[in-house]
């Protein structure tokens, strides 16, 4: 029989259930409770109604909110791109050409060496209150090592992504139809039974419009479904193509025309944005503002990558969005988890309500608010990963 424990005296709680707190997005209860059993909620409310269980824990004021659901993350790779960022930093612009520096190091890592990072990453984003994570291949680009990438991932998270069309492998640079009939013949056949989603780089200097929806169909007619890197650095197709495909995501969404932007409010494709990347390349910053008011979804997630978005923290992000995005502290929390809940098209995670995964985190604060008004603070003082407490 699995035991039950009431985390008491909490602050302020983030259910993301509106019926469960004060009819805000957040769902906030004051002064609450939560009650797991097993490895789910059983219980949210006020303190001084919680029911009996066999332990107790004392929150001492702290608020409690859900793990954080960071959607995109690119966390099987070899090497680093130090000197690549130290020169960007020192004036010279970031293009896709990077990735290859990266394709090269990973094709020469070791299965054990993939691993060893990937366990690193999920580490520290889990002391940052990180609970449910996606990750994706994409710089193998080789049936091998695309297949080995997925493999690697798929035993530390269902949320596993096959991007082998994240830019054309470098020995086919003067061929891309020849990588786009790999990536949806061979590879996909090697590749599908790991993953869950299918991804594509739809950008100049990667995959046009045509190209991702050739990929991205030979993945759905595979079981695999849509996400796409859409209009991150410049106008383009990808977020049309991410509706007209019913993808659960379509992330970056920084260069959006109004229909771009109606596409999306009118569809169950979320935006999700990855405020890192911006930071880390000086680019332009998503407009969350214009996206919120329009009625679309919106995720909030890393895009942890050795390029572009070096960052594990959801808390860096979140402060970013509201310093920077034109996001409330309220949104930016909602987008973190709720957000990233809807991006990967899950119920179970994101909110705190009876029947979710108990997935939280206590902060050393009184309120979620402290995530954007304390940047870079380590405020997450416990973490608890499907009921049992982890950090």
């Amino acid at each position: 029989m699995s035991s039950s424990t009431v985390i008491t005296n909490i602050a302020a709680l983030v259910t993301n259930d509106p019926s469960l707190g004060d009819n805000s997005p957040l769902g906030l209860v004051r002064d609450a409770a939560v009650v797991i059993d097993g490895d789910r909620v059983a219980w949210t409310g006020e303190s001084s109604k919680a029911p009996a269980t066999d332990n107790r824990v004392d929150a001492g004021g702290r608020a409690a909110l859900p793990g954080f659901v960071d959607s995109h993350s690119h966390l099987l790779f070899g090497g680093d791109r130090t000197e690549e960022f130290n020169a960007r930093m020192s004036g010279r612009p970031y293009s896709a050409g990077g990735i290859r520096t990266t394709v090269a190091a990973t094709r020469a890592a070791s299965d054990a060496e993939l691993e060893a990072g990937l366990t690193r990453y999920l580490e520290e984003a889990l002391r940052q209150g990180t609970t449910t994570f996606e990750t994706k291949s994409g710089y193998g680009l080789t049936t091998a090592d695309e297949s080995r990438a997925l493999r690697v991932a798929a035993r530390h998270t269902d949320e596993v992504t096959f991007l082998g069309a994240h830019i054309v492998a470098p020995e086919l640079a003067d061929d891309p139809a020849a990588y786009v009939a790999l990536v949806t013949g061979e590879m996909l056949d090697a590749c599908a039974p790991h993953a869950r989603w299918i991804d594509v780089f739809c950008e100049k200097g990667a995959f046009d419009g045509d190209q991702a929806r050739a990929i991205l169909t030979a993945g759905k007619a595979k079981g695999l479904h849509p996400r796409i890197h859409a209009n991150q650095l410049s106008y383009g197709p990808g977020v049309r193509l991410a509706v007209e495909l019913d993808a659960a995501s379509a992330d970056h969404c920084t260069h959006l025309t109004d229909a771009d932007v109606d596409a999306l409010a009118n569809s169950g494709t979320v935006a999700t944005l990855l405020p890192g990347a911006e930071f880390s390349t000086r680019a332009e910053w998503p407009d969350a503002r214009r996206l919120i008011d329009a009625g679309a979804t919106v995720a909030l997630s890393t895009d942890c990558n050795p390029g572009s978005s070096f960052t594990s923290s959801v808390p860096f992000c979140v402060a970013l969005a509201v310093r920077d995005m034109g996001m409330t502290p309220d949104e930016a929390v909602w987008s973190a988890t709720a957000g990233g809940a809807a991006a990967l098209r899950r119920d179970d995670v994101g909110r705190l309500t009876p029947g979710a995964y108990a997935d939280l985190m206590l902060l050393d604060a009184p309120s979620h608010v402290h995530l954007a008004y304390r940047p870079g603070v380590p405020l997450v003082s416990g973490v608890w990963r499907r009921g049992a407490r982890v950090v």
